[in-house]
């Protein structure tokens, strides 16, 4: 059976109305009902006690809400919070929140596990499980809205496990779910989609009337040097993801893990600075963190610094990152849940606003500001 949450509010709204016509319920329900599916959420039907208990009954047989479990909540020093919600199936992923000043930013998972294998990323090395329904994406946020201390993000990123233009399908109801005002209602400037650049769905993206904001993560401003550390490079070229990029109506920002003697020589930083101005980027640079392949040294935070004000110099507004909840492995590519024998975890990854920003002289920005 479909869950209502798997459905956009347009839809839902078409499926209960004939639901409630079939029963002969008065049309007023209708109001009473679609406000309890995102907006004012309730786990079960049962909890809706404004609504007459045999009605309640019904909906519980007859339309149940899924719902992720919480199994793992952790704070850090920094205040940063990480969640681990199983899944029905008993797979797991991971979510980020993110306080700074009135911001909260969430940073969600659209695939259990993940495919891609960047050298970089701790989840590359756990492979793809499955991709999330619609609802387990949007519901990272009902589940906060559902807490005993109930949280709404001002801001959600797509930075969590998983490439999002993967499971476009799911994840462009997710988007509706969230920004809708029949749902979560988040302002479209405040999603952003972290993308890797697949071709056949940024296209699919591009053709969406909100103002969502993109982020690729892009990490070598070369083919030949990003062949080395992100093997989607052979599939989608980065003069090809460069130029749909280009096509897009919207603000981009490149997010750059900067790994100490792979990308960080004045000759990245030039054709960076180069690219980054021709798609009128701004630049997240991110200190490489520890769960990716061996080998790979973060550049220095000096060199961050550095690197940062090399690419102002040649006009690109860049923004260098400090890590964000380090001390219980939630920062940029750290999320990993490792899989015991009985098929346990799946592991988590989120990029670049696991950080708050190294003050070097000039206002710190963030994606979705």
């Amino acid at each position: 059976m479909t869950s209502l949450l798997d459905l956009a509010p347009g839809a839902a709204r078409a499926a209960l109305e004939a639901w409630l016509a079939h029963r002969g319920d008065p049309a007023y329900r209708l109001a009473q009902l679609l406000p309890r599916l995102w907006r004012r959420p309730v786990r079960r039907w049962a909890d809706a006690t404004d609504l007459p208990a045999a009605l309640r009954q019904a909906l519980d047989a007859e339309w149940p809400l899924p719902s992720l479990t919480l199994e793992v909540r952790q704070t850090s020093r920094d205040g940063t919070e990480k969640m681990l919600w199983r899944l029905p199936d008993g797979e797991a992923i991971e979510s980020v929140l993110i306080p700074e000043g009135s911001r909260r930013t969430l940073c969600i998972s659209s695939q259990a596990g993940c495919p891609l294998r960047c050298a970089f990323c701790a989840t590359g090395t756990m492979g793809l499980k499955r991709n999330l329904a619609a609802w387990e994406i949007a519901g990272q946020v009902r589940e906060l809205l559902l807490g005993p201390e109930p949280v709404k993000p001002t801001n959600v990123v797509f930075m969590g496990m998983g490439e999002p233009l993967l499971n476009w399908p799911a994840v462009a109801t997710a988007l509706t779910l969230l920004n809708h005002p029949d749902a979560l209602g988040i302002g479209a400037r405040h999603i952003t989609v972290s993308t890797v650049g697949i071709l056949p769905s940024l296209a699919e993206l591009a053709k969406r009337p909100e103002q969502f904001r993109l982020a690729l993560s892009l990490h070598a401003p070369t083919s030949a040097l990003r062949l080395t550390i992100m093997p989607i490079e052979k599939r989608y070229r980065l003069p090809d993801v460069l130029e749909a990029v280009g096509a897009f109506r919207r603000r981009v920002t490149f997010e750059y893990v900067l790994i100490a003697g792979v990308n960080d020589r004045e000759e990245d930083l030039a054709e960076l600075a180069r690219i980054a101005k021709s798609a009128g980027a701004m630049v997240n640079l991110l200190p490489l963190h520890p769960g990716g392949a061996p080998g790979l040294v973060p550049a220095s935070q000096r060199r961050l610094a550095s690197f940062a004000a090399g690419l102002r110099r040649r006009g690109v507004e860049a923004v260098a990152r400090r890590s964000r909840g380090l001390d219980i492995a939630a920062a940029c590519g750290q999320l990993r849940v490792m899989r015991g024998d009985a098929g346990g975890e799946v592991p988590p990854e989120p990029h670049g606003d696991v950080h708050e920003p190294v003050r070097v002289g000039e206002r710190s920005h963030h994606p979705d500001a």
